[in-house]
């Protein structure tokens, strides 16, 4: 893969060693392919942008925050972004990469095995139900991010009890509406948080339009959340 093939929108944002990292990534996703069904968007600009970029302009062209240093959870990371994406940027964060399929989170842990990421890593293979639930994680997060995971109302539902007071929620998007905005905007308030703001990007070579939703507590979650298994899924808050 030839720096030529990466989007200059892209090649802005890394260092050349990240750019092997994620080479080396792409690399190693494509051998467990074979394996396990992780993900179709592993060549080309599928990748780069749609995997790689997707994942970081939340981050990296969002100047007024600070994303380093910080302890981070992915909910829903499937091949593992944006949570690989996000480790190899911000190399002095602890990251955890949560799903409920073993075999991807058995693939993340081969990944992490063969790839030398300067962060201390933890895959975990459970339901974000359960997770949110244990006081060992909930309240503990800095940054908590799902990307297609769910609706935002239910994926909001798993973010905020993950949470630190002054923690930082991401919901990838495709298409926002008012509609979606009003809808979460009901949910958050049950769940005592807030949206902070919407960026919308276009992504380079027509990949499309991407929202990124960022939510925050107003105060604490209350305890009952998030609910039992599929119930935020099935019955979406509403306020």
């Amino acid at each position: 893969m030839t720096k030529e093939s990466i989007p200059n929108e892209l090649l802005n944002l890394l260092t050349e060693e990240e750019i092997i990292m994620f080479r080396e990534l792409q690399i190693k996703i494509q051998e467990l392919n074979y394996k396990t069904n992780l993900t179709r968007l592993i060549e080309g600009d599928d990748y780069w942008i749609s995997q790689v970029y997707d994942s970081l302009w939340t981050f990296k062209e969002n100047t007024n925050k600070i994303f380093d240093n910080k302890k981070f959870i992915d909910i829903g990371s499937g091949c593992g972004f944006p949570g690989f994406a996000y480790a190899i940027t911000h190399p002095n964060s602890e990251i955890y990469l949560v799903d409920s399929s073993k075999k991807k989170t058995d693939s993340l842990k081969e990944i992490i095995k063969s790839i030398k990421f300067k962060n201390d890593i933890f895959v975990i293979n459970d339901r974000i139900e359960n997770i949110g639930r244990q006081s060992s994680f909930k309240n503990g997060f800095n940054i908590a991010t799902a990307r297609a995971v769910s609706n935002p109302s239910t994926v909001s539902e798993y973010i905020l009890p993950m949470l630190k007071s002054n923690g930082l929620g991401i919901l990838y998007c495709g298409k926002w509406t008012n509609e979606d905005n009003k809808n979460l905007e009901n949910t958050l308030n049950v769940l005592e948080g807030q949206i902070l703001e919407i960026k919308s990007n276009f992504l380079p070579r027509e990949k499309g339009i991407r929202n990124a939703i960022f939510i925050e507590p107003k105060a604490s979650c209350p305890d009952i959340y998030p609910r039992s298994i599929g119930k935020a899924e099935k019955y979406p808050l509403k306020g």
